[in-house]
C-alpha cells in the first residue's frame, strides 16, 4: 500500500460551495494529520466582541501593553478551548511543533508569556479548532471541497484576517474570481 499524503504545516482552503457556511471561505493551518485524523486552526476570522485583552483578564493575568488583539474563530469544535500559533522562538510545555513552520500552543504557560513580553515573537490566539476523524479530510478533499497550499508563515501571521484567503489562493497562482461555485459536467 502507498503512503498516504498528509498535509501538516499547509493551508487548507474552503473552495466556494464547500456546502458547509461554517467554512466559508475559511483559511485552516493544518496542525496536524495522520490516520487517525487531521487537526487544524482556522485563522481567516475574528471573533466579534472577544479581544485578547479580555482573554487575558479571564485567566486573572494582567494583559499588559498587549491593546485590543482580535481572537480568531478558530473551529466549530470545543469553541471554549484556546490555542495559539506561533512562531518557533518560543517553546513551551506541550508546544506542538508543526513542521519547521510554526509551534502550536495550548497551555496558559503561553498566555502568561505573551502578557509579559517573554512569549513568541509572532502569534495568533483562537478559540476552537477544526477536526476530521480518520479518512474524513481525505474524502472531503476527494469532493473538491478543499484546496492544499504550502503555509506562508508570513500570511499566517498577517493581522488582516480578511485578507487571507485571496492572498493564500493567490500565493499558488490562483485568481479567485476564477473560481466557482458547481463543477460543471460534459
Amino acid at each position: 500500500m502507498d503512503n498516504p499524503i498528509f498535509y501538516t504545516g499547509q493551508f487548507l482552503l474552503a473552495m466556494p460551495g464547500i456546502g458547509d457556511m461554517r467554512f466559508d471561505h475559511s483559511v485552516i493551518a493544518l496542525c496536524a494529520h495522520d490516520e487517525n485524523g487531521a487537526m487544524g486552526i482556522a485563522v481567516g476570522e475574528e471573533l466579534e466582541d472577544v479581544s485578547l485583552s479580555d482573554l487575558l483578564a479571564n485567566f486573572d493575568i494582567d494583559p499588559g501593553d498587549i491593546g485590543d488583539q482580535p481572537v480568531l474563530r478558530g473551529g466549530p469544535v470545543e469553541p471554549q478551548r484556546g490555542f495559539v500559533l506561533h512562531s518557533l522562538d518560543w517553546g513551551g510545555q506541550n508546544m506542538i511543533q508543526v513542521d519547521d513552520r510554526w509551534g502550536l500552543s495550548g497551555s496558559i504557560d503561553i498566555l502568561r508569556a505573551i502578557a509579559e513580553g517573554r512569549g513568541p515573537r509572532r502569534y495568533l490566539v483562537a478559540l476552537g479548532y477544526a477536526g476530521w476523524g480518520p479518512g474524513q479530510l481525505e474524502a472531503e478533499m476527494a469532493r473538491y471541497g478543499w484546496f492544499t497550499t504550502p503555509a506562508d508563515p508570513d500570511l499566517l501571521f498577517d493581522p488582516h484576517t480578511h485578507r487571507k484567503w485571496a492572498g493564500a489562493f493567490a500565493a499558488a497562482g490562483i485568481d479567485t474570481a476564477m473560481l466557482v461555485s458547481d463543477a460543471g459536467s460534459a
